[in-house]
Order: C-alpha cells, then structure tokens, then sequence
C-alpha cells in the first residue's frame, strides 16, 4: 500500500457534482463530475432529487478515486462544500427525502416573505441572521416542505403525519451539506455557515434561534447538531462496510462560498474574493465582527476552526452570472461557453444594448423578487455579438453594484480582488471586470478554489496541513488583469447600466402569472 495520503473533497453545486482529491501543495490529483437534473415544475420554481445527488456523489468519488489509482485508505480526510440554502427533508428511518429538493433559485415563496415584509418582521430577522428576509433562504423552503409535502413518500404515513414526526425528530431537516454528510457517516450534522444561510440561526449567539423556529414553525428536533467548519472532533467516518470499504473521517465543510474565501486563503480581515458560478458571490472577511451593511448586503459566517472564534463576513449575493451564459446556449445565441469571447471582441461595444439577468429577481444590493430578466437598448442594428457582449458586462456590472456597497459598509478601498469559478477562465470577461470595477483582478493557478476550501477545511482538522500559513504558501497566482478603460467611460457605463436595473425592477406580478 503507498504510504502517499491525500484530501478529498465533494464539491456539490447547483448544476452537478464533483469530487476532487488534492495533494499537500493543494494540488488536483483526481477530479470526476455528474451532472443532476434540474426540476421545474412551474415557472419560478426549482427542485433537485436528494437521491439522485447522493447517487452521482458516490459514482465522483468512485471515479476519481479509480482514475488516479488511489485506494480509500489513502485519504486522510473528506471535506464536503455544498450549494447553499438548498432544502432537503428526509425520513430517519429509511433515509428517504419527503419531497424534492428545493432549490435556492426557488421563488414559490414570494408571498410568504412578502407577508413578512408587511407584517414589520424584517429587521428582526436581519439583526439576528444578517440576512434580507428572502426566499432564496432555506427558512421558507422548509415550511413549504412542512406544509405540502407528499406524505406518501414516507411509509405508512398519513396526511398530517410530516409535521407529526418531525416534532419527534423522525423527519429530518438538512442544507445539502447535511444531506451527504447524513449519508456519509449517519450522523445529523451541519456546521455554521450552512446554519448561518438558513434564517433560522442567530449568527451572534451561534445557536438555532427559539423566535424564528416559531416564526416558520419548524420543530426544533428536526434540526442538525451545528458544528465548526473544520472540526478536530470530525462528523464522523464513513462506513468500512460501505461503497468506500474504508473508514475515512468526514471533518470539514463549508458552504460553497465560504468555502471559495477558505480556499482563496481570504483569513485576514479584508481580504474579498469573487466566484463566479451559476450565480457570482463576492465575499469580504470581516474578522471576528459581524458587521451590519446599511447597503444591501448580507452579513454572513465566513467560517469557524476548532477552539477559535467565528469569522465573519460581508457578502453581496448576484443570482444570476454564469446561468445568464447557459442561457445564451438555451437560446442558441452560442453553441459552447468559450464562444463567447470571440463573439463580444467581434463588436467594438454593445452599442447601446444592456442586458440585466434578473431571471429569478435580483440580489445583492437590490433585493427585488419580483425583478426579472430585461434587454435594453436595441435597434435593427442589433447583433448576436451585442447581445453576447452585453451578457458579459451584466456580469461585470453586477459585480460592481456589490463592490461599491462593500466598500461603503466596509470603509475599506479594494484594490485587488481574487477570483475563482468557471467563468474566469475567460480573459476578455476577467479584463473586463478589472476595467469596470477599476481594480486588479487576480486568478490563482488552482482555480477549484470552492473543493479546495473545504478540503483544507478537512485537512487542518486531522493535522494533514498543520496551520493557515501553510496553506497560503500553496497560493500561487495565474494571471494578473489591470484596469485598461479610460475611468470617466467606466463609469458613464456603469450610470446606464443602473437605468436598464431599473427597467427590470417590479416586472411579475401576480395578476399576470
């Protein structure tokens, strides 16, 4: 058996699954992706299959493992970095989810925030989670789940049996981190900053919180055991006897955003990292002090290591980035993503066409549910290559909207902002930005940064890195991009992409639905 030892880790996004086993240099050694269905069964609505999920999580891991030729017992650790708010409630007995999955783009719950708005309930819960009162936060999925799941999934249950058993604690409740660490080692864990995205934890005094359970009438014995995100105690192992063979101890996770900060190595106050996903989430450490934003931002546990203190940190969340370039593949603007920088270089500008990707509303600092998806601006004149283009510097311009909110609440000036996710691979997109938000925009060489996370996460806890230093030293830097657009331009730009925000703004109502 070779003595080498590696981290692994489940990276499980919005789209599909990964896992990833790292080196000590935090190297990639073996990678493996399945792509999940995605379920919409009325406009507005989004839902994953649980099952389907832990399926695909055991085939990764499988795969990677089989490709690199590493057995089981070489890896030291499993971290896990999940989508985010996500919603899954499942039955202890047979570990079967009562229903799909319900996604975090999921706006069924528009009325029910809407009513919390009107009801005076906002700021409350804004003090206590740091979070704006929205659907995109599991507290309302859960309710939903509460009220309209189908008992028929659970085995000899009745119509009111879902509500029954989940005050004793039968039916479970679990972000997606939960749901595979469930899966992976039987235990009902979570750790704080998946608690932290659920509008049912007060960040301050890092417990579930007794007002907001009541709020949404969620049992309070349906909830995980909240953990740190790097936990010398560990979740628990994976069973010998299970698809690993192996017992391999499960000891770090971190939602996928805090996990990109940890992986970013993002441990100092004021360090900001942007990812770009199938949404973009631009986060700011904020040291041990929750800071309050009066700019539309949300308040967030960055992360947490054993026997230390959180860390917290500012986050502007953009619903929609690398979703609004599958949807120029949706609508058959472009065949591949990699088209689309040639595509925007082919125009010398968008000539005058902007386009504001508010399809499931809009985030971070706006926070309009009822926004929704807009193109501005258009002639005969109009092209492929400006709609493209245009699509590109949503993402920049959104982008800027939360950079500006952050400086303000921060009082801290960005000069330099570290980037991750799929879509930086793209230069053009990558200058782009630089030139928009006019600061520096630097891409690490290990771009994975969210897996990375949450396998240092894993890796520091069972001592196979020994502190953060040593994981700064991995952090190596793959391309540079400097503001190259003339200051006054950018922002006369960025003025007009402001006008066709608010065009988007309050388009769907119900009368219209």
């Amino acid at each position: 058996m070779p003595d080498t030892t590696y981290v692994g880790a489940v990276d499980q996004g919005t789209t599909g699954t990964r896992f990833i086993v790292f080196d000590h240099e935090g190297q990639v050694v073996a990678n493996a992706y399945e792509t999940h269905e995605q379920i919409y069964p009325e406009p507005g609505w989004v839902e994953h299959d649980p099952m389907e999920i832990w399926e695909n999580t055991t085939a990764v891991i499988q795969q990677a493992l089989g490709r690199a030729g590493i057995a089981p017992s070489q890896l030291a650790a499993i971290g896990v970095t999940n989508q985010r708010e996500t919603t899954v409630l499942w039955d202890a007995d047979s570990g079967k989810p009562v229903h799909n999955a319900i996604v975090w783009q999921d706006r069924r719950t528009t009325d029910r925030v809407e009513s919390l708005e009107a009801e005076g309930k906002v700021a409350a819960i804004r003090e206590k989670t740091g979070l704006e009162a929205d659907a995109y936060f599991s507290a309302t999925k859960a309710e939903w789940l509460l009220d309209n799941a189908d008992p028929i999934k659970l085995e000899r249950a009745r119509p009111e049996d879902i509500r029954d058993r989940a005050e004793k604690g039968d039916v479970l409740f679990g972000t997606i981190d939960t749901w595979l660490i469930y899966n992976l080692t039987g235990n009902h864990v979570t750790e704080v900053t998946n608690a932290s995205r659920t509008m049912l934890y007060d960040i301050h005094d890092l417990e579930w919180d007794e007002d907001l359970l009541a709020e949404f009438s969620i049992p309070e014995a349906m909830l995980p055991e909240v953990r740190p995100s790097s936990d010398d105690d560990t979740y628990g192992t994976t069973d010998p006897d299970g698809f690993l063979e192996a017992e391999v101890p499960v000891a770090g996770a971190l939602g996928d955003q805090q996990a990109a900060l940890f992986g970013q190595t993002c441990f100092d106050a004021g360090d900001a990292k942007n990812t770009y996903g199938t949404g973009s989430f631009f986060l700011m450490n904020t040291g041990d002090e929750a800071v309050e934003s009066d700019h539309g931002l949300l308040t967030t546990i960055g992360f947490q290591r054993s026997g230390e203190p959180v860390q917290y940190a500012l986050e502007g969340s953009i619903f929609v980035t690398g979703a609004a370039i599958e949807w120029l593949e949706d609508m058959t603007l472009i065949e591949d993503p990699a088209e689309t920088a040639e595509l925007a270089r082919s125009v010398d500008s968008t000539d005058g066409v902007y386009v504001v990707p508010a399809f499931t509303g809009l985030g971070a600092p706006h926070w309009d549910q009822r926004a929704r998806g807009t193109i501005v601006g258009m002639t005969r004149g109009t092209r492929k290559g400006h709609v493209v283009r245009a699509t590109l510097e949503s993402i920049a311009y959104q982008t800027r909207d939360v950079a500006e909110a952050m400086e303000a609440d921060s009082g801290i000036e960005m000069t330099s902002l570290k980037v991750d996710g799929g879509a930086v691979k793209n230069n053009f997109l990558c200058q782009l930005q630089s030139d928009i938000i006019g600061s520096e925009i630097v891409r690490p060489v290990v771009d994975e940064t969210t897996a990375l996370g949450s396998a240092y996460a894993a890796g520091l806890a069972v001592g196979y890195w020994d502190d953060p230093d040593e994981l700064r030293s991995n952090w190596q830097v793959d391309a540079e991009f400097e503001p190259e657009m003339d200051p006054d331009r950018a922002d006369r730009r960025y003025e007009r992409w402001n006008d066709a925000v608010e065009r988007s703004r309050d388009w769907a109502r119900d009368e219209e639905e």
